[in-house]
């Protein structure tokens, strides 16, 4: 049995933000963390998410979508994190099941229509820089 703390990123699709902070989490938490992602509406991983974290040196190989049920009722969470926008109608709406259920909204980089490839992939580095410093701060934060 794992007895490493599991914190679940969640997001509606697990194609970009979630996928990211758990691989960011994993990275900096250097094992204080079992890092975990799943959505609601879970769909493919977004390539660009797959390219932000590979440029950064981090593995993004075995990286797949995973929806909240193979969590819920199954995993010890002690921390579930939303990374949904406030504003984003499906952003999922859970009850508590884990120890601590945190809120940190970041924009859906793979939401944007009609962007340049280029822009597209700014907006994708951005989320993702965005999210590492959040993790930095957050594991700082604890006890």
């Amino acid at each position: 049995m794992n007895q490493t703390p599991c914190v679940l990123f969640v997001c509606t699709h697990n194609a970009a933000r979630s996928q990211m902070a758990e691989v960011l989490l994993r990275h900096r938490a250097s094992g204080r963390f079992r890092a975990c992602s799943a959505g609601f509406e879970p769909t493919e991983v977004h390539p660009l998410t797959r390219q932000v974290l590979e440029e950064c040196g981090l593995d993004a190989a075995g990286l797949r979508s995973k929806a909240t049920r193979e969590f819920l009722g199954r995993v010890a969470v002690r921390y579930a994190i939303i990374v949904c926008e406030e504003a984003e109608p499906k952003c999922p709406r859970i009850f508590p099941f884990a120890a601590n259920t945190l809120y940190w909204r970041f924009e859906d980089p793979a939401a944007a229509s009609g962007l340049s490839a280029e822009m597209q992939l700014a907006r994708f580095r951005r989320v993702r820089d965005d999210i590492d410093a959040r993790i930095a701060a957050w594991l700082t934060e604890l006890p």
